[in-house]
């Protein structure tokens, strides 16, 4: 079964379709050229840290002098704000939707600096085929924050990806010069197997793949400073292995605290930004 796009009906557009979206991504392209590179944080699935390791890679290269933007493109349970440190209310300039401002100049924006306390994501699509106009609301949201929010120079933006390889595929789209992708996993089979299906999307959709992660590589103890085993599994080195993309580093599962540890983030992040094209 084949879909036409806007871009394939002929005749008269008497809903003006074309145009706005060709406008916003003249919009989109007009930010980013103030942005040097853009690069995506993924994951096959939830609950690997994701947000977390996206959170540790933007302290550290905003440490290392870099003017650092994250957008927490996770709508439904966006969590980076907390993790920086940025809070509301967003403030609406003469140029657009202006970031709000986290640790170390951090410059952040997301839905949950949109949301009422407590409340859920909801979306005004019409009341049949609510499943088909979500997907197409939720990619319109991340078309709207790339072109309607004032990021101003930047020499990164970090986008923290929900899980799946869907909303890669879309970014891709709006953002052509996209760095690449680095990929979340922890060491479990489970793991490896949910991310491998989303690396091998991003490889089809000739995304530069970066390298890969591995979060909750270990139990870290806080007295002695030792890790352990805490997930039975090498995820991360078959991945990197499979696709032919270094290790960047592990990270162990630390009990309080937003933040890996210094001497795991330092070269972490040391790796990662000798990684950017």
């Amino acid at each position: 079964m084949s879909f036409r796009s806007y871009k394939d009906v002929s005749g008269e557009d008497r809903s003006g379709l074309l145009g706005q979206v060709v406008a916003q991504r003249s919009r989109v392209a007009e930010r980013l050229r103030a942005i040097r590179r853009v690069v995506a944080v993924m994951s096959g699935k939830g609950g690997v840290g994701k947000s977390y390791v996206t959170a540790a890679l933007a302290r550290g290269a905003a440490a290392a002098g870099r003017r650092v933007g994250v957008l927490d493109a996770d709508l439904k349970s966006p969590t980076c704000a907390g993790m920086l440190g940025a809070r509301g209310p967003v403030r609406i300039g003469e140029d657009g939707a202006e970031p709000v401002i986290g640790v170390a100049g951090i410059r952040l924006f997301s839905t949950d600096l949109l949301l009422d306390e407590g409340k859920p994501l909801t979306w005004r699509e019409p009341e049949s085929e609510r499943f088909i106009w979500r997907g197409v609301l939720e990619t319109g949201a991340l078309r709207e924050f790339l072109s309607d929010v004032s990021w101003g120079q930047l020499d990164l933006l970090i986008i923290d990806l929900p899980p799946g390889g869907d909303r890669l595929a879309d970014l891709a789209a709006l953002v052509p010069g996209l760095a690449g992708a680095i990929a979340v996993t922890i060491p479990s089979e489970e793991s490896r197997r949910s991310v491998e299906r989303s690396l091998q999307a991003a490889r089809d959709a000739k995304i530069p793949l970066l390298g890969i992660i591995e979060n909750m590589s270990g139990y870290r103890c806080e007295v002695c400073g030792r890790s352990g085993p805490l997930f039975e599994g090498n995820a991360g080195d078959e991945l990197a292995r499979a696709f032919g993309v270094p290790l960047m580093g592990r990270v162990p599962f630390v009990p309080r605290g937003a933040v890996a540890p210094d001497g795991v983030a330092g070269p972490l992040v040391k790796t990662f930004l000798e990684a950017l094209p």
